[in-house]
């Protein structure tokens, strides 16, 4: 009877040290990865492979990258775009990271790092629109954009333009191919990605950029500790060639000099 009370006593023993080492590894864990947001359906920066399911990108590199440098890994979650700023905001999100413009707006709510990308607005119209040569012939046109995306806010000063709001860019673009709307406007990088895959021969870019617009990873609103982290890592992989490496694979040419 003492044996087994012993031995029931050395069980719970183990049990209890076993269990409190395995929670201290699981919130060391939790505390190395940085939950990022991103909207996937803004390829090449960011989109689901279809074959792995897995989230790639330009800007998924980027931040896989950047989080490497710092001793940290990602983990990704697929947000709508409007979704990701009131995600960092709750706390729901660490990072964001989706072709974000870097504006005054976006500025009051969230904090943003150096800049990692120049982008500018372009239109993306069917392979037969002839009427749409320059941003001005837009006026009194269908134009579809994203909720919350610069190419919204642009499309607004466009006299009598029919503005048509979508969640994602990829239904902007459906849209578009249905006929629902003459033009996208959207930001170039993605507008020129869609034309060479999907949208190969039912749609084209419009060679005139409306602006050109410097993207940037976003944190919570005074979260300095983690916008220290994230520019330390860029500053890093901008030195050691790892973004110029990442740059090649997603558009095809060098980076910009600065």
């Amino acid at each position: 009877m003492n044996l087994k009370r012993c031995l029931l006593g050395l069980t719970i023993f183990a049990v209890a040290v076993f269990g409190l080492a395995g929670c201290g590894t699981g919130e060391k864990t939790a505390s190395n990865v940085w939950r990022v947001g991103t909207d996937a359906s803004y390829a090449p920066f960011g989109f689901q492979d279809e074959k792995s399911h897995e989230y790639v990108g330009f800007d998924i590199d980027i931040i896989r990258a950047i989080a490497e440098t710092q001793g940290h890994e990602v983990a990704i979650k697929n947000l709508n775009f409007d979704g990701l700023i009131p995600a960092l905001q709750t706390g729901d999100l660490d990072i964001a990271i989706s072709d974000m413009t870097i504006n005054e707006e976006r500025a009051k709510t969230v904090d943003f790092t150096d800049s990692y990308y120049k982008a500018g607005l372009s239109m993306v119209v069917r392979a037969d629109e002839t009427r749409i040569n320059s941003f001005d012939d837009l006026e009194g046109l269908r134009i579809g954009v994203t909720i919350g995306s610069t190419g919204a806010e642009a499309a607004r000063g466009i006299p009598n333009a029919d503005l048509h709001e979508f969640s994602t860019i990829s239904d902007a673009f459906l849209d578009l191919y249905n006929g629902g709307v003459d033009a996208v406007v959207n930001d170039t990088p993605v507008d020129e990605y869609y034309v060479e895959n999907k949208g190969k021969g039912i749609a084209k870019v419009v060679p005139a950029q409306i602006n050109q617009e410097d993207l940037g990873i976003a944190v919570k609103k005074g979260n300095a500790e983690l916008l220290g982290h994230l520019n330390a890592g860029l500053k890093t992989i901008k030195e050691n060639g790892k973004y110029a490496e990442i740059y090649r694979k997603w558009f095809g040419k060098e980076p910009p000099a600065k």
